[in-house]
């Protein structure tokens, strides 16, 4: 079952939110993974087990929440002063940060525990908001940006797949190469 209710900010519900939140980041810190269990996760928390049970159903729900506000980038794309290296820095952070162990455990308990495909929405529109930030940063400066859909399918797509379907992490060559394949020849602005 999905997350039962629409979490309000600063009110209650926010409240046990991040307390259980932070009860799993702790947890994952000092326990192996297959040891968590919900009541573990509840007495840290200062909840009953059944207030977690209430809001995420089973606890591969409640990593993929934890996973998903993780995920959330916490500030918008470097600025580079061209649109070629923005994207170039903002791929090289992604790459790494999703192919780290950390990320690809993340990456996992999105994909394992969203039966309605809720979270792995969300994480798509992180990076696709990432990435239009980036183009439309370029357009402000009077650059030509890149096609966003040609970045999400030629760009993520395969760095994802590698992550999660090879042994061998993306390169930064690799993904300099990926990047090449989508931008326009000419980014410079337009001369007045």
């Amino acid at each position: 079952m999905a997350v039962a209710e629409r979490i309000r900010a600063g009110g209650r519900s926010a409240r046990i939110q991040a307390s259980v939140h932070d009860a799993v980041r702790a947890l994952e810190a000092e326990t192996a993974r297959a040891d968590l269990t919900i009541p573990m996760i509840a007495a840290r928390a200062g909840v009953t087990p059944s207030t977690i049970y209430r809001r995420w159903g089973e606890l591969s729900e409640l990593l993929a929440d934890v996973a998903v506000a993780r995920l959330r980038p916490i500030s918008d794309p470097a600025d580079t002063g061209a649109v070629k290296t923005d994207l170039r820095v903002w791929v090289e952070q992604y790459m790494e940060e999703m192919a780290s162990p950390v990320g690809r455990a993340m990456i996992r308990d999105v994909l394992g525990g969203d039966p309605e495909s809720h979270n792995i929405g969300q994480c798509c529109a992180f990076t696709e908001a990432q990435i239009r930030f980036i183009a439309e940063r370029a357009t402000g400066r009077g650059e030509t940006a890149f096609d966003i859909d040609a970045v999400i399918d030629h760009v993520v797509a395969p760095i994802m797949y590698r992550i999660l379907f090879n042994d061998r992490r993306p390169t930064l060559a690799y993904c300099q190469a990926l990047i090449d394949g989508v931008m326009p020849e000419d980014t410079r602005p337009a001369q007045r």
